[in-house]
């Protein structure tokens, strides 16, 4: 039944990588951070800057704005997104001591105003990206 259910590459989270990358931003894509020895890939990865970000859906991890409850078979589905949320925090707690800074994007920000968080948290951390590439103009073809 959740087949049809995306584990990455969903919208939200191209939406969000297409605007970091045009702010000249590099990263990788659901990797599990380097060093932190957690199973858990996040959706981008600053590797150098050490930040994990992680795109959550308004549902599957309880969004207190957007988030629904279930309707039918309730037992089963609370529980499921109670284990969401409990893992969620898990993994930042285990990131946390590894020294990773973990970034949490709900997919109904705006994708600009979470990059530009992110952004800010980059260069608050040193790692910014290179200015030829972030203020420059030039469109290939695939635009």
């Amino acid at each position: 039944m959740m087949q049809g259910n995306r584990a990455s590459d969903t919208r939200p989270e191209v939406a969000l990588r297409s605007e970091l990358h045009r702010r000249g931003l590099r990263f990788r894509k659901g990797v599990v951070p380097p060093g932190s020895g957690v199973r858990c890939r996040a959706d981008v990865v600053f590797t150098a800057a050490r930040v994990a970000v992680f795109v959550d859906g308004c549902f599957w991890h309880r969004c207190p704005d957007h988030g629904t409850r279930p309707q039918t078979n309730v037992g089963y589905w609370q529980a499921k997104l109670d284990r969401n949320v409990e893992r969620d925090r898990a993994n930042d707690q285990a990131l946390a001591r590894a020294r990773w800074r973990v970034v949490r994007v709900w997919e109904h920000e705006d994708p600009a105003e979470a990059a530009a968080r992110i952004a800010a948290l980059l260069v608050e951390y040193g790692s910014t990206p290179d200015p030829r590439r972030a203020t420059s103009s030039v469109r290939g073809p695939w635009r």
